[in-house]
């Protein structure tokens, strides 16, 4: 072995060398036109050890948003856009605006209403009514009078406001000056790394796009929170007029003819699909049915000893602990039959978004181009507000429970297509194809590879499925729905406090001790892996 002396040399980040004059082509290459100025200006940001802005750029100072439209930085286009329009507000309310033009308006109101009441006064002919009138009349008039007062006093402060906003727009205007070339700088580092989507330069599309939102918002804005006049066009979208050129007069609104081809084109719908619709709700009820006899039609001990004893197994003792004390909190206040008729509801809808959505999932996740075909559909099944699902389904399918249920799908349903989809994208590549290469079939490889790795996204979606269709069940309320959500809804009808709580409280309760189940069998099926 031989003796051998290392040298080890560290090199400072200081002592790095930088090719300046590559960085500043660079530069150049990226600012366009004034590239010089950047180039300087960039190196003593680069220099520079403190926050402080160390350079001002004087055009964006004087530009202000134009400068950061020509140079594509929009997002301090929109920023000091919005800056510089409250302070130009401020600037013309103190020039040409009337800050008291309310106070005055007020004002007169009640100066005309005290002489409607002295008016009143004089034409009476008892005692009484003459001193009630003129009392009123003389507070109403000291009301007037406090409020000119206030209006005048406004507006001797218009010139306070109009300094005001001049004092505003100088502060913006600096402000853009000091860190444009730090933002500007920014926006280079961005371009340095993916040049094809970072805008560079000085664009003249970019410069006539942001002076055309500039000339459209600004003077807008300032003359419809300046000028106290009203201005139709910009008061209200001239939906009749619109309507009118492309309808022809005398024909109704755009909306009005909508919604009646809407309802037209539901109501052929509903004639024409009345059995296949009659069937759905059929298969529907049956499920419904059975679960009700299942949870209703048995004895209640039987069900709270299961349902205690489910809990036990899946989540151990203290779940089965709190689902026998939140059991016991719905049976001793009165709810126990429309508590169960809840969980059948729920239970009925979560199965059928089980059995359609797990297969669903499994197909979306195996097939991109099925997934992307479905998503604008999942997108809007989630997004829509549930009280739209409503509609729909009272014209298609009727009222009561079975429609509810079927509203609740819609609502539910969604989950757990999407993360049994994401579990089965997020199986690892080299373990399915080991399984292939020992001879799996594409059944026993879904079956035995696919689906058990799945499973913890399979079963939060599950878990997502259940308490969002527990969130539909006082909505479904609205169209013949019973259960716990009839009890709320009863509540809010009447203004009924308690009884609306203690419902609120029921609901919460068994949702509580459906997440925890499930969450406590998955949480062991887990263990046991």
């Amino acid at each position: 072995m031989t003796d051998a002396t290392t040298e080890l040399k560290v090199t400072a980040a200081s002592d790095i060398e930088v090719d300046r004059e590559a960085l500043d082509r660079s530069i150049r290459e990226f600012a366009g036109p004034n590239g010089d100025y950047y180039v300087n200006a960039f190196h003593k940001i680069h220099d520079a050890t403190s926050p402080i802005p160390n350079t001002f750029n004087l055009w964006a100072a004087v530009l202000g948003p134009f400068w950061s439209a020509s140079r594509a930085i929009w997002g301090m286009f929109w920023t000091f856009l919005i800056l510089e329009i409250i302070a130009w507000v401020q600037i013309g309310r103190g020039a040409w605006g009337n800050p008291g033009a309310d106070l005055a308006e007020r004002a007169a109101r009640q100066q005309e209403r005290a002489n409607e009441l002295l008016a009143r006064a004089a034409d009476a002919t008892e005692k009484a009514d003459i001193d009630r009138f003129t009392k009123l009349a003389a507070n109403i008039q000291k009301a007037a009078d406090a409020s000119m007062e206030k209006a005048q006093a406004a507006q001797s402060e218009a010139l306070g406001i109009m300094v005001t906003g001049l004092l505003m727009l100088l502060v913006f205007k600096l402000v853009q000056g000091f860190y444009a070339d730090r933002v500007y700088e920014k926006q280079y580092s961005n371009w340095r790394i993916n040049p094809d989507n970072t805008e560079s330069g000085r664009s003249t599309r970019n410069t006539v796009l942001g002076a055309i939102l500039v000339t459209a918002i600004g003077p807008l804005i300032v003359y419809k929170f300046t000028v106290n006049a009203s201005l139709p066009l910009l008061d209200a979208f001239p939906e009749k007029a619109v309507s009118e050129m492309i309808l022809g007069p005398d024909k109704g609104t755009l909306f009005s003819a909508l919604a009646s081809w809407m309802e037209a084109r539901i109501d052929a719908a509903a004639a024409a699909g009345g059995d296949v619709f009659d069937g759905i709700v059929a298969g529907v009820r049956s499920v419904l049915d059975g679960l009700t006899v299942a949870l209703i039609g048995s004895p209640w001990p039987v069900v709270m000893l299961v349902i205690c004893v489910t809990a036990w197994r899946a989540a151990g003792p203290r779940v089965a602990i709190f689902t026998a004390a939140s059991l016991a909190y719905i049976a001793l206040l009165g709810y126990w039959d429309v508590a169960m008729e809840t969980v059948a509801l729920v239970g009925a809808a979560v199965l059928l978004c089980v059995t359609f959505g797990i297969p669903l999932g499994i197909w979306f996740g195996k097939s991109k181009r099925a997934y992307r075909a479905a998503e604008p559909v999942l997108d809007l099944m989630q997004t829509l507000p549930a009280f739209v699902y409503l509609i729909p389904i009272i014209a298609f399918f009727g009222t009561g429970n079975p429609p509810g249920i079927l509203a609740t799908i819609i609502f539910g349903m969604p989950p757990v297509i999407r993360l049994t989809a994401l579990g089965m994208r997020g199986v690892p590549e080299s373990i399915k194809e080991a399984a292939v290469a020992f001879g799996a079939s594409k059944w026993q490889l879904l079956k035995d590879v696919e689906i058990p790795l799945a499973l913890p996204s399979i079963m939060t979606g599950v878990n997502q499925t259940i308490l969002m269709c527990l969130s539909m069940v006082v909505i479904i309320s609205l169209i013949g729905g019973g259960g716990l959500g009839k009890e709320i809804l009863e509540a809010l009808q009447y203004a009924a406090k308690g009884p609306g709580l203690l419902g609120g409280f029921a609901i919460l309760f068994l949702a509580m001790v459906m997440d925890r189940i499930v969450q406590g069998a998955f949480r062991r099926e887990d263990e046991k892996i």
